[in-house]
Protein backbone atom coordinates (compact mmCIF):
# COMPACT_ATOMS: atom_id res chain seq x y z
CA UNK A 1 0.00 0.00 0.00
CA UNK A 2 2.80 2.55 0.71
CA UNK A 3 4.45 1.68 -2.23
CA UNK A 4 1.31 2.57 -3.96
CA UNK A 5 0.38 5.77 -2.28
CA UNK A 6 4.55 6.75 -3.10
CA UNK A 7 3.28 6.04 -6.95
CA UNK A 8 0.99 7.67 -7.10
CA UNK A 9 2.12 10.88 -5.58
CA UNK A 10 5.36 10.94 -7.96
CA UNK A 11 2.86 10.42 -11.25
CA UNK A 12 0.58 13.11 -9.53
CA UNK A 13 3.77 15.45 -9.01
CA UNK A 14 4.85 14.96 -12.78
CA UNK A 15 1.78 15.80 -13.93
CA UNK A 16 1.61 18.84 -11.98
CA UNK A 17 5.04 19.77 -13.60
CA UNK A 18 4.39 19.53 -16.76
CA UNK A 19 1.09 21.32 -16.43
CA UNK A 20 1.65 24.35 -14.76
CA UNK A 21 5.30 24.43 -15.30
CA UNK A 22 8.11 24.36 -12.85
CA UNK A 23 6.85 27.88 -11.55
CA UNK A 24 6.59 28.06 -8.07
CA UNK A 25 3.54 29.23 -6.47
CA UNK A 26 3.68 32.53 -4.80
CA UNK A 27 4.36 32.35 -0.83
CA UNK A 28 2.92 36.04 1.13
CA UNK A 29 4.93 37.59 3.69
CA UNK A 30 2.82 38.23 6.86
CA UNK A 31 3.79 42.41 6.62
CA UNK A 32 4.77 44.07 3.34
CA UNK A 33 4.31 47.69 2.41
CA UNK A 34 1.79 48.66 -0.18
CA UNK A 35 3.88 49.90 -2.90
CA UNK A 36 2.70 53.78 -4.72
CA UNK A 37 1.76 53.18 -8.04
CA UNK A 38 2.57 56.70 -8.83
CA UNK A 39 5.71 55.94 -11.49
CA UNK A 40 3.55 53.59 -13.70
CA UNK A 41 0.91 56.19 -13.81
CA UNK A 42 3.11 58.82 -14.57
CA UNK A 43 4.64 56.56 -17.65
CA UNK A 44 0.81 55.68 -18.54
CA UNK A 45 0.15 59.86 -18.70
CA UNK A 46 2.99 60.32 -20.73
CA UNK A 47 2.69 57.24 -23.45
CA UNK A 48 -0.73 56.12 -23.61
CA UNK A 49 -4.06 58.30 -25.45
CA UNK A 50 -6.97 58.47 -23.82
CA UNK A 51 -8.20 55.62 -26.60
CA UNK A 52 -5.47 53.26 -24.82
CA UNK A 53 -3.09 53.78 -28.32
CA UNK A 54 0.28 53.02 -26.44
CA UNK A 55 3.99 54.64 -27.86
CA UNK A 56 6.02 51.79 -27.72
CA UNK A 57 9.11 53.76 -28.95
CA UNK A 58 8.79 56.26 -26.15
CA UNK A 59 8.29 53.09 -23.46
CA UNK A 60 11.63 52.02 -25.38
CA UNK A 61 13.06 55.21 -24.37
CA UNK A 62 11.42 55.28 -20.92
CA UNK A 63 12.42 51.64 -20.24
CA UNK A 64 14.81 52.50 -17.24
CA UNK A 65 11.39 53.92 -15.60
CA UNK A 66 9.59 50.99 -16.72
CA UNK A 67 12.12 48.33 -14.84
CA UNK A 68 12.03 50.82 -11.76
CA UNK A 69 8.68 50.50 -11.32
CA UNK A 70 8.70 46.50 -12.06
CA UNK A 71 11.96 46.65 -9.59
CA UNK A 72 9.75 48.44 -7.17
CA UNK A 73 6.27 45.46 -7.10
CA UNK A 74 9.06 42.86 -6.87
CA UNK A 75 10.75 44.49 -3.36
CA UNK A 76 7.34 45.31 -2.30
CA UNK A 77 5.09 41.64 -2.84
CA UNK A 78 2.08 41.42 -1.71
CA UNK A 79 1.32 40.05 1.66
CA UNK A 80 -1.54 38.88 4.20
CA UNK A 81 -1.59 42.44 6.01
CA UNK A 82 -2.96 43.79 2.33
CA UNK A 83 -6.61 44.72 1.24
CA UNK A 84 -7.88 42.71 -1.76
CA UNK A 85 -7.86 45.72 -3.54
CA UNK A 86 -4.34 46.31 -2.33
CA UNK A 87 -3.47 43.44 -4.06
CA UNK A 88 -6.06 43.95 -7.35
CA UNK A 89 -4.28 47.16 -7.67
CA UNK A 90 -0.58 45.48 -7.63
CA UNK A 91 -1.13 42.95 -9.81
CA UNK A 92 -3.41 44.24 -12.61
CA UNK A 93 -0.31 47.38 -12.77
CA UNK A 94 1.71 44.34 -12.95
CA UNK A 95 0.49 42.75 -15.43
CA UNK A 96 -0.20 45.80 -17.45
CA UNK A 97 3.22 47.04 -16.69
CA UNK A 98 5.23 43.24 -17.30
CA UNK A 99 2.80 43.25 -20.76
CA UNK A 100 4.25 46.57 -22.02
CA UNK A 101 8.14 45.38 -21.10
CA UNK A 102 7.57 42.15 -22.95
CA UNK A 103 6.40 44.32 -25.95
CA UNK A 104 9.64 47.05 -25.24
CA UNK A 105 12.28 43.75 -24.88
CA UNK A 106 11.29 42.98 -28.38
CA UNK A 107 10.15 45.90 -29.93
CA UNK A 108 9.70 46.59 -32.92
CA UNK A 109 6.33 43.52 -33.43
CA UNK A 110 3.21 44.01 -35.21
CA UNK A 111 1.40 41.52 -32.38
CA UNK A 112 2.14 40.46 -29.15
CA UNK A 113 1.72 36.86 -30.82
CA UNK A 114 4.91 37.22 -33.32
CA UNK A 115 6.82 36.47 -29.43
CA UNK A 116 7.02 33.25 -28.82
CA UNK A 117 4.79 31.99 -26.65
CA UNK A 118 4.51 35.70 -24.44
CA UNK A 119 2.15 34.33 -21.77
CA UNK A 120 4.80 31.40 -20.51
CA UNK A 121 7.30 33.34 -20.62
CA UNK A 122 9.11 34.52 -16.86
CA UNK A 123 9.11 38.11 -17.51
CA UNK A 124 8.33 39.49 -13.97
CA UNK A 125 9.77 39.23 -10.89
CA UNK A 126 7.76 38.91 -7.73
CA UNK A 127 10.57 39.23 -4.85
CA UNK A 128 12.96 36.57 -5.48
CA UNK A 129 10.62 34.72 -8.19
CA UNK A 130 10.14 35.40 -11.96
CA UNK A 131 6.25 34.51 -13.51
CA UNK A 132 5.01 34.21 -16.31
CA UNK A 133 1.75 36.88 -17.46
CA UNK A 134 -0.50 33.94 -17.89
CA UNK A 135 0.31 32.86 -14.25
CA UNK A 136 -0.36 36.01 -13.45
CA UNK A 137 -3.57 36.28 -14.94
CA UNK A 138 -4.19 32.88 -14.02
CA UNK A 139 -3.27 31.37 -11.49
CA UNK A 140 -3.82 34.83 -9.52
CA UNK A 141 -5.89 37.53 -10.81
CA UNK A 142 -8.84 34.70 -12.12
CA UNK A 143 -8.65 33.23 -8.71
CA UNK A 144 -9.51 36.81 -6.88
CA UNK A 145 -13.62 36.40 -7.93
CA UNK A 146 -13.50 39.70 -9.60
CA UNK A 147 -14.18 39.12 -13.31
CA UNK A 148 -13.79 42.51 -14.25
CA UNK A 149 -10.26 41.95 -14.39
CA UNK A 150 -10.77 40.72 -17.85
CA UNK A 151 -11.78 44.46 -18.70
CA UNK A 152 -8.83 46.15 -16.30
CA UNK A 153 -5.97 43.85 -17.99
CA UNK A 154 -4.50 44.46 -21.32
CA UNK A 155 -2.86 42.33 -23.67
CA UNK A 156 -1.14 44.81 -25.95
CA UNK A 157 -3.77 44.24 -29.26
CA UNK A 158 -6.60 46.25 -31.02
CA UNK A 159 -8.90 43.75 -29.51
CA UNK A 160 -7.91 43.90 -25.97
CA UNK A 161 -9.99 46.55 -23.32
CA UNK A 162 -7.64 49.52 -23.80
CA UNK A 163 -4.94 50.35 -21.62
CA UNK A 164 -6.29 53.15 -19.70
CA UNK A 165 -3.69 55.72 -18.58
CA UNK A 166 -3.79 56.16 -14.97
CA UNK A 167 -2.81 53.11 -12.96
CA UNK A 168 -5.09 51.10 -10.67
CA UNK A 169 -5.45 51.87 -7.51
CA UNK A 170 -6.83 50.52 -3.97
CA UNK A 171 -8.90 53.18 -3.13
CA UNK A 172 -10.79 53.47 -6.52
CA UNK A 173 -10.85 50.57 -7.42
CA UNK A 174 -14.40 49.54 -7.49
CA UNK A 175 -15.04 52.57 -9.71
CA UNK A 176 -12.51 52.16 -11.92
CA UNK A 177 -13.19 48.41 -12.59
CA UNK A 178 -16.91 49.57 -13.01
CA UNK A 179 -15.62 51.85 -15.43
CA UNK A 180 -13.38 49.71 -17.12
CA UNK A 181 -16.32 47.27 -17.41
CA UNK A 182 -19.26 50.01 -18.75
CA UNK A 183 -16.87 51.46 -21.35
CA UNK A 184 -15.13 48.33 -22.70
CA UNK A 185 -19.10 47.13 -23.26
CA UNK A 186 -19.90 49.95 -24.63
CA UNK A 187 -17.22 50.37 -27.59
CA UNK A 188 -18.77 49.24 -30.47
CA UNK A 189 -15.22 48.25 -31.92
CA UNK A 190 -15.20 45.75 -29.39
CA UNK A 191 -18.98 45.30 -28.69
CA UNK A 192 -22.25 45.33 -30.65
CA UNK A 193 -24.97 45.21 -28.45
CA UNK A 194 -28.79 45.57 -29.21
CA UNK A 195 -31.91 44.36 -27.24
CA UNK A 196 -32.12 40.87 -29.42
CA UNK A 197 -29.18 40.32 -30.66
CA UNK A 198 -25.23 40.80 -29.34
CA UNK A 199 -21.93 40.63 -30.76
CA UNK A 200 -20.03 39.68 -28.07
CA UNK A 201 -15.44 39.85 -27.51
CA UNK A 202 -14.19 36.75 -27.48
CA UNK A 203 -13.35 37.73 -23.92
CA UNK A 204 -16.94 36.56 -23.15
CA UNK A 205 -16.32 33.17 -24.97
CA UNK A 206 -12.96 32.43 -23.51
CA UNK A 207 -13.69 33.40 -20.17
CA UNK A 208 -17.52 32.78 -19.79
CA UNK A 209 -17.15 30.91 -16.69
CA UNK A 210 -15.59 33.54 -15.01
CA UNK A 211 -18.76 35.91 -15.75
CA UNK A 212 -21.39 33.46 -15.56
CA UNK A 213 -20.24 32.22 -12.01
CA UNK A 214 -23.43 33.61 -10.12
CA UNK A 215 -25.19 34.91 -13.01
CA UNK A 216 -26.09 34.86 -16.75
CA UNK A 217 -23.84 36.32 -19.68
CA UNK A 218 -27.05 38.52 -20.55
CA UNK A 219 -27.20 39.28 -17.11
CA UNK A 220 -23.79 40.74 -16.82
CA UNK A 221 -24.18 42.27 -19.74
CA UNK A 222 -27.07 44.17 -18.54
CA UNK A 223 -25.55 45.31 -15.17
CA UNK A 224 -23.25 47.34 -17.20
CA UNK A 225 -24.94 48.41 -20.73
CA UNK A 226 -26.82 50.91 -21.25
CA UNK A 227 -29.13 48.89 -24.07
CA UNK A 228 -30.67 46.28 -22.32
CA UNK A 229 -30.07 43.15 -23.87
CA UNK A 230 -33.16 40.31 -23.82
CA UNK A 231 -33.12 37.11 -22.32
CA UNK A 232 -32.54 34.43 -24.92
CA UNK A 233 -31.19 37.14 -27.01
CA UNK A 234 -29.03 35.69 -29.98
CA UNK A 235 -25.06 36.25 -29.10
CA UNK A 236 -22.16 35.78 -31.80
CA UNK A 237 -18.48 36.12 -31.27
CA UNK A 238 -16.39 38.79 -32.75
CA UNK A 239 -12.81 37.47 -34.24
CA UNK A 240 -10.17 39.28 -32.07
CA UNK A 241 -7.58 41.41 -33.41
CA UNK A 242 -3.65 40.74 -32.18
CA UNK A 243 -2.55 43.47 -34.14
CA UNK A 244 -0.30 45.65 -31.48
CA UNK A 245 -2.33 48.46 -29.43
CA UNK A 246 -0.03 50.95 -31.24
CA UNK A 247 -0.34 54.85 -31.77
CA UNK A 248 0.18 55.63 -35.15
Amino acid sequence: MAYKISAVAILLTLVGFFYFGSTPKITEKAFNKVPSHQKWNALLQKNVNTNGDVNYKAFVKNKAELEAYLKLLQDNSPAKNWSKNDKLAYYINLYNAGTVKLIVDNYPVKSIKDIKSPWDKEVVAISNKMYSLGYVEHKVLRKMNEPRIHFAINCASYSCPKLVNKAFLADSMDAQLKSAAINFIADKKRNVITPNKVELSEIFKWFKSDFTENTTLISFINKYSATQVKDGAKVKYIDYNWSLNEAK
